[in-house]
C-alpha cells in the first residue's frame, strides 16, 4: 500500500510554502463562501462546505470569520457574486497546468492568466485538454515525525487507499474523493492530525524537470498563484527533492 512519491515531495513542501502566503485566508474564505452558496450552509448536506471550513479551521482562521463567510455565502450577509473558472493548458517544458479560480470578472480573470502562460513560454488550451491527465483525489499530509508504521496502520483501517512517503519523510494519505470526509474523520480520530486535508488533482503521468527547468516552472507556478483570482494551481511537474531543495523551496 505505501510508496514512494516525487508528488509528494512537491505537494508537502508546496503546502508549507502556500501556508505562508498573505493570500491563502482569502482564498479560504471564498471557498467557504462560495460552497455555502452552491450548496447551502448545512454541513451535513453539504461536503464540500464541511471540506472548506476544515481547511480553513485547520489553517488557523478565527471560527467566527469562517462562519462569517458561511453566512455570506448563504445569503444571511452581504456576499461578493464569484463564479468558478478552471483553465487548463501548457506550462514551460510541456507541463499540463489546471488552474482553479473564483472571479467577479472573468474578462480580467482569463487575460491575467492567459499573459501568465504567454510570459512563460506555456499555451492555454480548451477545456479538457489536460484535466484527462488528471484524476480528482482526497489527500492529507503529515510530517516526517509521524511514525509511519502506525500511521498506515490507522489508514488502512479508516480505508484510504493509498499512503505515499517523500524523500524527505513527508508523508501522504489518499483517499476516495466520495469518502473523504469519513475516511479523514476517523484518521483524525485516531490522534493523528495532518498538515493539509483538501480534495485535489492528482496527475497520472508526469514531466521530470531538472534544476534549470524546475526553476522556470516553479516561477511560472508562483507567478499564477500571486493572481487575486487564482484559487489552486495543479501540474503534473515531477521535482526531486534534491532539485527543491536547490531552489530554497523547503
Amino acid at each position: 500500500m505505501a510508496g514512494h512519491s516525487k508528488w509528494a515531495n512537491i505537494q508537502h513542501k508546496k503546502g508549507k510554502t502556500d501556508a505562508k502566503r498573505g493570500k491563502l485566508f482569502t482564498r479560504l474564505i471564498r471557498e467557504v463562501t462560495v460552497a455555502a452558496r452552491l450548496g447551502g450552509a448545512d454541513v451535513k448536506a453539504n461536503p464540500r462546505l464541511r471540506s472548506a471550513i476544515e481547511t480553513a479551521l485547520s489553517a488557523n482562521m478565527a471560527k467566527d470569520t469562517v462562519e462569517r463567510a458561511a453566512a455570506r455565502g448563504a445569503g444571511d450577509l452581504a456576499s461578493d457574486s464569484y463564479e468558478e473558472l478552471r483553465y487548463e493548458g501548457y506550462g514551460p517544458h510541456g507541463v499540463a497546468v489546471v488552474v482553479d479560480c473564483m472571479t467577479d470578472n472573468r474578462n480580467r480573470t482569463v487575460a491575467e492568466i492567459r499573459h501568465a502562460f504567454s510570459k512563460c513560454g506555456g499555451k492555454l488550451g480548451t477545456d479538457g485538454s489536460v484535466s484527462y491527465l488528471f484524476q480528482k483525489i482526497g489527500y492529507l499530509s503529515f510530517g516526517s515525525e509521524i511514525d509511519q508504521d502506525a500511521l498506515m496502520d490507522a489508514a488502512i483501517e479508516a480505508g484510504a487507499d493509498d499512503v505515499l512517503v517523500g524523500d524527505d519523510g513527508g508523508q501522504e494519505i489518499l483517499i476516495n474523493p466520495d469518502d473523504f470526509h469519513a475516511v479523514a474523520s476517523d484518521i483524525l480520530a485516531a490522534g493523528y492530525v495532518p498538515e493539509t486535508q483538501e480534495v485535489t488533482l492528482r496527475a497520472d503521468t508526469t514531466v521530470e524537470l531538472e534544476l534549470e527547468q524546475a526553476e522556470k516552472m516553479m516561477y511560472f507556478i508562483d507567478m499564477l498563484e500571486e493572481l487575486d483570482d487564482v484559487q489552486k494551481v495543479y501540474s503534473n511537474a515531477e521535482i526531486s527533492n534534491q532539485v527543491l531543495d536547490a531552489l530554497g523551496a523547503s
